[in-house]
């Protein structure tokens, strides 16, 4: 797989690569991160090798991520060529309660000043950041649908959502005819599977694309950090931040390292780096269609940048499948082979699935090559004259 091996997103019409730039980490503002003239190289290398899909939220470094993005876009003049997601939902003014949330009134507001600091004036795809947990979600998406007609934003789709909640917004929006979310941005990695749960599953089901976030569980699935004893010391993202509360960013765990020690070994066999591994694993996986990368230096994003051209070998993808299996809990023993083959009657039992009958070649192949294509093409009576 290539970079610009593009894929729809979702049940859409919006080609996206297979990797998306992720710029959270567009900026020092946080206390780590890429200063604009290496974000700016990020950006320009990415596009060159054919990537389309830009990352950003109204919240990463107080705004300086979406300030840049909007900068080089406009500077490299590629605003058409550019797939360009932004997030809302997190709160820009302390002590407002409607400067944040999912509610019609921020997610207005949010939205202007997204375009302000993008400098253009639609959105490509606008996430839905997190789940606010008090906003109907009929109001959520009829603001979202009302934002479509409007041309402000293209389409939109939800991050960090229970799977009931997604899954209420699109069967209402098919139910009343409205725009319709298109694609779910959640985390996903060897350290963190939940998502095969209910997400993955409702993604196949309501024709969501999916675009994990945090593959290399911010730099830990890297190898640069090491163990300490109950946690972990490194030159990274998890080091600066480790007393930050943030609990999307406590990856030092014994399960985790168990993982970690699997990811090394199986990364020595196959002779690539150990986030090119796991990164590959987590954009080959089911269901997925472009993984985000965070990377903050060059060399991290030029490894990125291949680490889908390879195949991991079964084998040693079922050690790492094997190890960072989810647990078996309920109710999901009871989807299970020993179960279900009580409900089956002990035989087997596949659910239909519809089947491509025709895909198209390869543009390459398409294409018909000049010396192949007659001047001028020739009538059935001149052919037969001719003979």
């Amino acid at each position: 797989m290539k970079l610009n091996d593009y894929k729809t997103l979702g049940r859409s019409g919006l080609r996206v690569s297979p990797l998306a730039l992720g710029t959270m980490t567009f900026g020092t503002e946080w206390g780590w991160g890429a200063e604009e003239h290496t974000s700016r190289h990020m950006f320009d290398r990415y596009l060159e090798a054919g990537g389309n899909f830009v990352d950003t939220a109204d919240g990463y470094t107080g705004g300086k991520s979406e300030e840049m993005v909007g900068k080089f876009i406009s500077e490299s003049k590629t605003r058409d060529r550019v797939v360009l997601a932004t997030k809302f939902t997190f709160n820009a003014e302390p002590g407002n309660p409607n400067a944040g949330g999912n509610g019609r009134k921020n997610l207005y507001r949010a939205l202007e000043g997204s375009l302000r600091r993008l400098k253009t004036d639609y959105i490509d795809l606008y996430w839905l950041h997190a789940w606010d947990m008090v906003t109907p979600v009929e109001e959520v998406v009829a603001t979202l649908n009302d934002l479509v007609s409007e041309g402000k934003i293209r389409y939109y789709g939800f991050s960090d959502t229970p799977a009931w909640y997604l899954s209420r917004a699109a069967t209402l929006a098919e139910k009343e005819g409205k725009a319709r979310l298109i694609a779910l941005q959640l985390e996903y990695s060897l350290v963190e599977r939940n998502i095969e749960r209910e997400h993955i599953p409702a993604a196949q089901e309501l024709g969501l694309g999916i675009t994990p976030w945090s593959p290399l569980a911010s730099g830990f699935l890297s190898g640069k950090y090491k163990r300490e004893g109950g946690s972990g010391t490194g030159d990274g993202r998890l080091e600066k931040t480790k007393e930050s509360g943030n609990p999307t960013l406590k990856r030092f765990s014994e399960r985790n390292w168990k993982i970690l020690d699997v990811l090394l070994e199986v990364s020595r066999q196959m002779d690539r780096p150990p986030a090119q591994v796991a990164l590959n694993w987590a954009a080959t996986q089911p269901g997925i269609t472009s993984t985000i990368l965070g990377a903050s230096k060059m060399t991290q994003l030029e490894d990125n940048l291949t680490a889908i051209e390879f195949t991991i070998p079964a084998e040693l993808r079922g050690r790492l499948d094997e190890v960072s299996a989810l647990e078996s809990v309920h109710p999901y023993v009871f989807f299970e082979p020993f179960i279900q083959g009580m409900i089956h009657g002990g035989v087997s039992v596949s659910a239909w699935t519809p089947a491509r009958i025709q895909t198209a070649p390869a543009l390459s192949e398409a294409a018909p090559k000049p010396e192949a294509v007659p001047s001028t093409p020739r009538s059935a009576e001149q052919k037969r004259k001719s003979a």
